[in-house]
């Protein structure tokens, strides 16, 4: 039997209903967002998309708060196996991390729960 691995998307739903469920403990958690910067768009949208700043590369999920000497925190998810970044991720979490930000790839919902956990503590 072969078991299937979640997408990208779903373990990221799971981080953020984590976060609904962590409101009380981490309050900051209640700025974390997403970048919708992916998936698949018209050409005509993507046109749009670009005109409004859509920068590629840009990280799944930022949370602007300042711990431990960074100015926040990039994540950028990747399911839990067979996640590649492409180039546009890696220059993006290389350029966050040289302007003072803790930027990581996180693969799969717990990971990304974990680096939040450590971010915050």
């Amino acid at each position: 039997m072969r078991l299937t691995v979640p997408p990208e998307d779903a373990e990221q739903m799971i981080v953020i209903q984590w976060r609904d469920l962590m409101l009380s403990r981490y309050p900051e958690l209640r700025w974390l967002y997403h970048t919708p910067n992916g998936g698949h768009r018209s050409k005509s949208e993507a046109v749009r998309f670009r005109r409004l700043g859509v920068h590629p590369g840009v990280s799944d999920l930022f949370l602007p708060v300042a711990r431990k000497g960074y100015h926040g925190l990039w994540i950028e998810m990747k399911r839990k196996k067979g996640g590649r970044l492409s180039p546009d991720q890696k220059q993006w979490l290389e350029d966050m991390t040289s302007n003072g930000y803790l930027a990581l790839r996180a693969d799969g919902a717990d990971e990304a729960i974990g680096i939040l956990e450590e971010y915050l503590s």
